[in-house]
């Protein structure tokens, strides 16, 4: 599974929780951290973790595996390390105040339908 697979199955496993404001962000150019950030609010803690554990449980699938969990129990600020794709789970208020897409906008943000 190829970079730009992993992201569209990332982007639908947040989808399908009802992420919020799903952002792709390319940062291939400007960091030798990852290619991609997806970045996604969520309403509260059970929704942050019910998108984590859709988007592990569709990439497991896949034989792709997270290699580095943060945040998972405490649920403000999830990170998930796939090592070309570094994904973002924020409570809203928490997705605010670090506001990753400003520090981050040196990258090319990516529409999801421009990935099909």
């Amino acid at each position: 599974m190829n970079t730009i697979e992993k992201v569209k199955v990332i982007y639908n496993a947040i989808d399908d929780k009802l992420g919020i404001d799903i952002k792709i962000i390319d940062i291939s150019k400007v960091s030798v951290l990852a290619d991609y950030l997806v970045i996604s609010g969520a309403n509260n803690k059970s929704q942050v973790q019910a998108i984590v554990d859709n988007i592990t449980e569709k990439l497991d699938k896949q034989k792709v595996f997270v290699r580095h969990v943060e945040g998972y129990s405490t649920a403000n600020w999830v990170l998930l390390d796939y090592n070309d794709i570094i994904v973002h789970v924020f409570n809203q208020e928490d997705r605010l105040f670090y506001d990753l897409e400003r520090l981050w906008q040196d990258g090319n943000t990516i529409e999801f339908e421009s990935l099909q």
